[in-house]
């Protein structure tokens, strides 16, 4: 019995944005945003590199894509997260959509650095931060202290802080190097001699990730309501 091949291979998925996109999202968690490039992109899709720029116009516009998803992915959750009504607890409301976030982010550790080459904000972005607004205009705050809110939270809206200090760059489990900052920089060896920090896996912050994230949260959290009730 003859069989026709092309009637009995498996339909091709066609390509489209999304699916570039997505399969970008995926070549980035698993190898870094750096190792993403078109001729990559294009094998693990198994199409030609020319095929993908029916789709987006080259890298940059795959690293704008790649926010979009990280962000569609945020607003699903916090859409799903169960935290309290802005109007009775607005500090607890604005804590679990930002640590949510920061959930997403956890699983895509490579977007906190591709969050500040962009010179554009995404529309899913802008409607994050809508719905950072809102909490803070339902619990009390002012136009213009929700505006001041806005940019005291910054990134850590998002569930990431740029940090000055990497462990890698410490040397604190070198002797030599130790003693080298005890003698110039003595404040800081201190603090280093006093809190040991042992933990390869962090990389959205300094030391503790989410003990360290949280306190800065909370921090801002505290100050923004003595403020609102000044």
């Amino acid at each position: 019995m003859w069989i026709d091949e092309e009637t009995e291979a498996q339909p091709r998925v066609p390509l489209s944005r999304r699916r570039v996109l997505r399969t970008a999202v995926a070549i980035a968690d698993e190898h870094g945003v750096e190792s993403l490039t078109m001729r990559r992109l294009a094998a693990e899709l198994g199409v030609e590199p020319m095929s993908l720029y029916h789709h987006v116009a080259n890298k940059e516009a795959i690293l704008d894509g790649l926010i979009e998803v990280v962000v569609g992915e945020i607003l699903a959750a916090v859409e799903e997260a169960a935290g309290p009504d802005p109007a009775d607890d607005w500090r607890g409301a604005l804590r679990t959509r930002i640590l949510t976030a920061r959930q997403v982010l956890l699983r895509h550790r490579w977007a906190p650095a591709v969050f500040q080459t962009r010179t554009s904000i995404a529309l899913p972005t802008v409607a994050y931060y809508d719905g950072v607004l809102g909490i803070l205009r339902a619990g009390g705050f002012s136009w213009d202290l929700a505006h001041h809110a806005l940019h005291a939270l910054g990134s850590r809206a998002l569930g990431f802080a740029q940090e000055l200090f990497q462990p890698d760059e410490a040397g604190g489990d070198d002797p030599e190097m130790m003693a080298q900052m005890a003698e110039r920089f003595p404040n800081l060896a201190g603090m280093m001699a006093a809190i040991v920090h042992d933990d390869p896996d962090t990389t959205l912050s300094w030391c503790d990730d989410q003990a360290e994230f949280e306190f800065g949260l909370d921090v801002l959290l505290d100050g923004l309501e003595r403020r609102r009730t000044a």
